[in-house]
């Protein structure tokens, strides 16, 4: 993770401000707002801006996905258009889903919050929508894992991490 954030900050960097940067890596699948903060601390974006930043440029994505991901799937599925990406995506999503299906609420606001390789509000959203969870109750979940990413990364970048860089 930390060579792509490091691939987007010097890229976009360049052409926008450091702010944005930290914006558009907090939107990204994979990076999302881990990247994000991890980013804004390496540019010494103080943590009250960063934070900010990064919990929205994380959440736009979440209602845009669990509302038109199934639809989007289907019409590609359909026209044949990527259809081995999609069910490959839908596998992985659900292999994952184990996790979240047991215990819905709680599931999906942990999958979100906890740090690890191939969670996030991403795959989170996809799955709560390859589920059918309750709109309300996905996004409620999710924002709380949000919440729960920001802390524990927050402490990564700008407390553990941001001491040994600097």
């Amino acid at each position: 993770m930390d060579a792509l954030v490091e691939f987007f900050t010097a890229t976009l960097g360049q052409y926008v401000s450091a702010e944005v940067v930290v914006f558009l890596i907090s939107m990204v699948p994979i990076l999302e707002l881990r990247g994000g903060l991890l980013a804004a601390s390496l540019l010494q974006i103080p943590i009250t801006k960063a934070i900010p930043i990064c919990i929205i440029g994380n959440i736009i994505p979440i209602p845009f996905i669990l509302l038109f991901i199934k639809a989007i799937f289907k019409w590609m599925k359909n026209h044949n258009i990527l259809k081995g990406v999609v069910e490959r995506i839908e596998e992985h999503a659900m292999k994952r889903s184990g996790q979240v299906s047991n215990a819905e609420f709680i599931g999906l606001m942990l999958f979100v919050g906890i740090p690890l390789p191939g969670t996030g509000a991403w795959t989170g959203s996809l799955i709560a929508s390859l589920l059918d969870v309750d709109f309300k109750k996905a996004v409620i979940a999710e924002l709380c894992g949000i919440a729960i990413a920001t802390v524990i990364m927050s402490i990564v970048s700008y407390g553990l991490l941001g001491s040994v860089i600097r």
